[in-house]
């Protein structure tokens, strides 16, 4: 593949949700690397056909049906009462904005359960499923501070965007024009290069496995798809808590969400989201301080408070000096952490693992990494 492809291709990259559409296929390819066969197997009968027995291709359908299928819109993200990056990151000590467990924790556990399950309507909770491991692992999804920051503007490459698409898509973007040569060029790994399905973030998927996966994560991938030891063990699988379009039910849980923002769910001593084997809360939490840690610098709250605010809109437009993140101080500081990378890589390690769980028939762990 030529350079000035990648160029092309990575300037056209427009953030969606989530990750973006490339985010969210990069995550869903790093999980296919580490599926069992058997699993492989069983979603060439459970996704559609033109997905072809991969995860990449529907990563993205849970952004492109919000439009029609509203009550999962407050699915893609959670809100800790009194979060407040940079200054001060609460993730659920105080409890949760919105309506009880309709936010991405719950939407995790409720669609792994209702696969578990065996419960009609197993494709699309699965297309769900896999956008939510994504979304868990972009930190803004995590925090409701300026709608997880689309609402601060920002400049990035000279170009005003927003924090959050800053995060959805143009490191990555960065990232894909500026990736070494060599990794156009295969692995010498079947189990990487059978996974790949010809597109523009090959190079990339390529140098998160080179150099993460295979290199500075190597020794921590069992410790990112485990558990604390001192939570509840996995609850019966319960049939009302996700909503299907084929299901005859109508369950309350993730209902008629209208007005959420103005709810508060009351904190809870143990994360009635986790168990021993998927714990979406305790992956999270780390990920959520991230928020404070590097992603809302404090300059930018320094920026926003230092400027006048008796102006109208357009004034304000032309006037202000928005904070530009493609610095060597930000986004290098970013990249040289390999941070947007590790993200994405245990957003995959763990749809793995989660997959694997539910539906490989070998009796054996929970990654596949021979």
């Amino acid at each position: 593949m030529r350079v000035v492809s990648l160029l092309a291709v990575a300037a056209g990259i427009r953030s969606v949700a989530g990750w973006g559409a490339v985010g969210h296929e990069i995550v869903a390819t790093i999980a296919q690397i580490h599926l069992h066969p058997s699993v492989v197997e069983h979603l060439c009968d459970v996704l559609p056909h033109y997905a072809n027995c991969h995860l990449a291709p529907v990563a993205a359908w849970a952004d492109n049906v919000r439009r029609f299928m509203h009550w999962s819109s407050t699915l893609h993200y959670v809100n800790g009462v009194d979060d407040h990056p940079s200054q001060h990151c609460v993730f659920g000590e105080k409890g949760w904005q919105g309506a009880p467990r309709a936010n991405v924790l719950s939407a995790i556990q409720n669609t792994t359960e209702w696969i578990n399950a065996g419960n009609p309507g197993e494709e699309e909770a699965l297309k769900f499923l896999i956008h939510f491991l994504g979304d868990l692992h972009q930190p803004l999804h995590l925090t409701g501070r300026e709608k997880g920051g689309n609402g601060v503007k920002v400049r990035f490459d000279g170009r005003v965007t927003n924090l959050h698409s800053v995060w959805d898509s143009r490191l990555i973007a960065k990232s894909l024009r500026t990736i070494p040569q060599n990794y156009t060029l295969p692995l010498p790994s079947k189990r990487v290069e059978s996974a790949l399905r010809g597109t523009i973030y090959d190079p990339y998927i390529r140098q998160i496995m080179h150099e993460g996966i295979f290199g500075r994560f190597a020794d921590q991938l069992n410790d990112w798809i485990s558990c604390p030891a001192d939570i509840r063990q996995p609850s019966t699988p319960s049939s009302d808590l996700y909503q299907s379009e084929y299901s005859e039910q109508q369950p309350l849980v993730l209902s008629n969400t209208e007005g959420a923002d103005a709810e508060i769910t009351p904190p809870s001593n143990i994360p009635p989201t986790d168990n021993s084997l998927i714990c979406p809360y305790a992956w999270a939490e780390p990920m959520h301080q991230l928020n404070c840690d590097i992603i809302w610098p404090p300059a930018l709250d320094e920026l926003y408070v230092n400027t006048t605010r008796d102006l109208d809109d357009n004034d304000l437009e032309s006037t202000f000096t928005y904070l530009e993140l493609d610095t060597p101080e930000y986004a290098g500081a970013i990249k040289k952490a390999f941070l947007v990378e590790e993200l994405l890589a245990k957003g995959g390690i763990r749809l793995a693992a989660i997959l694997n769980y539910l539906y490989a028939t070998e009796d054996t762990v929970l990654l596949h990494l021979d």
